[in-house]
């Protein structure tokens, strides 16, 4: 579905992905974990288009979109749910959402796609008409994911949708992206909540320093390669 071939990427000259190889498959939850600054929020902002490669290649099903615009790419069916939810705090839940509606054919879609985020989200459909400031946290992480599943996504990168959330609110989100995989979207996970991570993945990568140090099934990841990176 996703694959990352030789990757170089970076800001204003300071390179911060190097040569970073990495494959998301249909169907499947690829985590991608390691500590702060290792270049996982980088790379997934590469792969959309926000930060442009200046090496390697990235293929979306076998079309290369290693130099394709943010829209293009969303329209082959990857979307992102950026750290932090980034939401529009004076808009309501339904404003929110309609900003992820733009590749879609029709209005009669958005209705259609803002019933689907209302039945995974329960709680999103009873606060439509609430402003998306007044959420609770783990309201909001929702809303974050509800928006990038506008655009009917077969590939939804997440950065640590997890992050501030008490342990009762992480669950309910880890509990929620199992059910989307299991609808058959495929995810991307950049998450610090390791041990939850690892429940939910098929495949998990390491990576520190903008290098991927580990790649492989989620059971070969034991303690002694974790704390070879975490310390």
């Amino acid at each position: 579905m996703l694959k990352i071939e030789n990757v170089h990427a970076g800001y204003e000259g300071s390179e911060v992905l190097h040569s970073v190889s990495l494959e998301a498959r249909k169907g499947e939850v690829t985590i991608l974990i390691g500590p702060n600054g290792a270049g996982k929020s980088t790379l997934l902002k590469t792969i959309v288009g926000l930060v442009k490669p200046t090496a390697g290649t990235l293929y979306s099903e076998e079309k290369e979109i290693t130099h394709a615009s943010t829209a293009e790419i969303i329209k082959l069916g990857i979307s992102y749910s950026p750290q932090g939810a980034a939401l529009f705090p004076s808009m309501t839940v339904k404003e929110n959402l309609e900003m992820g509606h733009y590749t879609l054919p029709s209005k009669e879609s958005l209705k259609s796609k803002l019933n689907e985020v209302g039945e995974t989200f329960p709680i999103l459909k009873a606060r439509m008409n609430q402003k998306a400031g007044l959420l609770s946290g783990g309201e909001r992480q929702m809303l974050a994911i509800g928006r990038a599943l506008i655009s009917s996504p077969k590939l939804i990168l997440l950065d640590e949708p997890s992050s501030g959330l008490d342990i009762g609110k992480q669950a309910i989100i880890f509990e929620k992206l199992a059910q989307l995989n299991k609808s058959g979207i495929a995810i991307l996970l950049v998450e610090q909540n390791v041990q939850a991570a690892l429940k939910i993945a098929n495949r998990a990568y390491l990576m520190s320093g903008g290098i991927v140090k580990f790649s492989g099934e989620p059971a070969q990841l034991t303690d002694a390669v974790l704390s070879s990176v975490f310390g």
